[in-house]
């Protein structure tokens, strides 16, 4: 497998994570950096090694050197700055969520289809030993049928209506920022048709949700209870809810370990491998599915993709929350 050429598009902070992840990575090469800055780009280039900087995703998009995109812009960025690296053909690791709604996630999905491209939302949760594991043990059958999944992922920022976590132009709040961990392992654990969705929540004064809570049933009458926030903090702990037993993952956006508690039985906690600083396992991931001529993961599929936008649309709808892109 030849190294992967990678180009970074923004230069934040979670594009400098993902830096620090590909210098940790065998066969991994990051050869450029995209910004609507150049003097931003090209401090960030120097940090962290990067031979070219371009302004702009269509400059990006131009550069025959580049392999693979990592888009770590805003929210409401992603379309935009992935559309035209799909179209030329590279592939592409979008941060979460992969889009603003369903709507903009197709867009991206047939890019990527009529292009031949590898197009992966970055839930590098999904990557991770210990989830990996856990979705294992489900499949063998460990705690018997999964019937009910709960997780939360709260944090407290205060209030800043110009920061990325409140500002609606930013694509603010709670379930775009973190309930996508919530409904991305709600949808690995039970399937990708929900066929309710109920929710409700607090929003800031901004207008963007501060606390939301979901409720998903499938079809079978299998349940799945979500709660996110960003001006409150939670335990962070999911728990996969089986007919045996459950299964659960403390910290379960980022686990370290997986514990097995069947009825009746001493519980059993597994500590899993977490390389580097946890992004690792993605790009290994993506670097995978690229020299296997994937246009997608087995691990965060397009179908998944789809289904977590269909839920935050509805959710959001629920709530009251707006963004200037529901409009087109």
């Amino acid at each position: 497998m030849h190294p992967l050429r990678w180009a970074i598009s923004s230069t934040g902070r979670i594009a400098a994570t993902f830096a620090t992840a590909l210098a940790q990575t065998p066969g991994a090469r990051l050869v450029a950096v995209a910004s609507r800055d150049a003097e931003r780009g090209r401090a960030f280039a120097a940090r962290f090694g990067a031979e070219r900087v371009h302004v702009g995703a269509e400059a990006l998009a131009g550069d025959d050197g580049v392999d693979a995109v990592y888009v770590a812009s805003p929210h409401p960025m992603h379309r935009d700055d992935a559309l035209p690296c799909l179209r030329a053909g590279k592939a592409v690791l979008c941060e979460k969520p992969l889009a603003m709604d369903e709507r903009q996630v197709r867009q991206l999905q047939t890019a990527a289809a009529n292009s031949g491209a590898f197009l992966m939302e970055a839930l590098w949760t999904r990557c991770l030993p210990a989830w990996r594991q856990a979705l294992a043990w489900l499949r063998e059958g460990r705690i018997g049928e999964a019937r009910w999944f709960t997780a939360d992922f709260g944090f407290s920022a205060p209030f800043d209506p110009a920061s990325r976590l409140y500002d609606p132009a930013l694509g603010g709040g709670a379930l775009l920022d973190v309930g996508i961990y919530c409904v991305a392992q709600a949808v690995a654990v039970m399937g990708a048709s929900p066929v309710q969705v109920l929710a409700a929540g607090r929003k800031a004064p901004s207008g963007v949700d501060e606390i939301a809570g979901l409720l998903l049933r499938w079809d079978d009458g299998r349940l799945a209870q979500l709660a996110c926030a960003v001006g409150l903090k939670t335990p962070h702990e999911a728990v996969i809810h089986g007919t045996l037993g459950r299964i659960r993952l403390p910290e379960f956006w980022r686990p370290r370990q997986a514990v097995v508690e069947i009825h009746g039985q001493p519980a059993q906690a597994h500590d899993l491998p977490f390389a580097g600083n946890g992004y690792v396992d993605e790009t290994v991931e993506v670097a995978r599915c690229v020299a296997a001529g994937l246009t997608e993961s087995p691990l965060m599929p397009w179908a998944d993709s789809l289904a977590c936008a269909r839920i935050l649309d509805a959710a959001r709808a629920q709530v009251g929350v707006r963004y200037a892109s529901d409009g087109g």
